[in-house]
């Protein structure tokens, strides 16, 4: 094999090479050399398996706040008019005592 040939891994070697590097308890590179890969392939897989979760993390955390805050504005205005309703209702029984 040249140096300029790359060699094309599937995505489930891919997926379960990266699953044994960071299940198991040798380093990543001991992995690599048990796989028959080069070190540097394997921790590129695993940065960028780390970088996608933290991507689709970011977007669920995303959505959560969304959601979060139109409940939360909901709930803003409807504490304001139960507070609109008891100035008024104390008003009204200030009135009556006079």
């Amino acid at each position: 094999m040249s140096k300029n040939q790359k060699n094309n891994y599937s995505p489930e070697f891919r997926a379960s090479s990266v699953r044994l590097a960071l299940e198991s308890d040798q380093s990543i590179a001991q992995t690599a050399r048990d796989l028959g890969i080069k070190d540097n392939t394997l921790y590129n897989w695993v940065s960028n398996q780390s970088n996608s979760k933290e991507n689709n993390n970011m977007a669920k955390n995303g959505e959560c706040h969304f959601e979060e805050v139109a409940r939360l504005r909901k709930e803003l205005a409807m504490v304001k008019q139960e507070r609109d309703l008891l100035k008024k209702a104390a008003a009204y029984f200030a009135k009556e005592s006079r």
